[in-house]
């Protein structure tokens, strides 16, 4: 999201409208009205002119902002317009660890999986934290089941029988959805596809993940989705 100083500093340069615009609905954090833009506009010192069709220059931006039902949003390859312009500094944790998770989604033979991850990675680029977190976390949870189904489904079966009663056997991974994740991570857990402290560190990533998709006030940034990324990265994508 870019502040308010910095959307001053760059509303005040010579850039197309259309750049301007996206601008705005950068520094705006939820679906937006034409509105909400034009006050925005009007906070950092910007009026915009009456010969702006606001609406009509969004809608030619080529995907760079969507309508959705709730307004205006910047889409992801607004973003990365943006930063092409120089508006978003580049983080070097971040870029760090895209290169490292990029290196893993290559070997992913699992074409699902893959698009998970890389979906994941564009978002943290982005600085899409909450995506990022939820992406990445939706890879990691499919690997494993992947490996459940591939190398442990017998031993998993059966532990999770001893555990829940009515537990029908999976036979694929869309079965192993089934199970709740905290689960899912216990059952692992016990029969050594995971050790202790790896589930601890899971569970975390766990708990980001719920807080992440979840309307709230929970707030994150750089280097903690760079950690979570990075925890996803070392246990799960780079040994499974």
């Amino acid at each position: 999201m870019l502040n308010l100083a910095d959307l001053k500093r760059w509303l005040h340069k010579d850039l197309q409208a259309s750049d301007k615009l996206l601008l705005l609905l950068a520094s705006i954090e939820e679906s937006c009205q034409v509105k909400d833009i034009k006050s925005r506009a009007v906070e950092a010192g910007f009026r915009i002119p009456k010969s702006w069709n606001v609406s009509a220059l969004l809608g030619r931006s080529k995907g760079k902002a969507i309508r959705t039902p709730q307004g205006w949003e910047l889409s992801e390859e607004g973003h990365e317009h943006l930063a092409s312009l120089g508006v978003f500094k580049a983080n070097p944790e971040i870029q760090r660890v895209s290169v490292e998770l990029r290196r893993h989604a290559s070997a992913i033979a699992n074409s699902q999986v893959r698009e998970f991850v890389e979906e994941a990675i564009k978002c943290h680029e982005s600085k899409f934290f909450r995506s990022a977190v939820v992406m990445s976390w939706l890879g990691a949870v499919a690997v494993l089941h992947a490996e459940v189904v591939n190398n442990h489904l017998a031993e998993f079966n059966a532990e999770a029988s001893k555990r829940k009663g009515k537990w029908k056997p999976a036979k694929s991974a869309d079965d192993l959805g089934n199970m709740r994740e905290s689960e899912f991570l216990d059952v692992l857990q016990a029969i050594s596809v995971i050790g202790k402290n790896v589930k601890t560190a899971l569970r975390h990533c766990l708990d980001r993940r719920n807080a992440c998709g979840h309307p709230n006030s929970y707030q994150l940034a750089d280097n903690t989705v760079a950690a979570h990324i990075e925890v996803l990265v070392l246990n799960v994508f780079s040994k499974f």
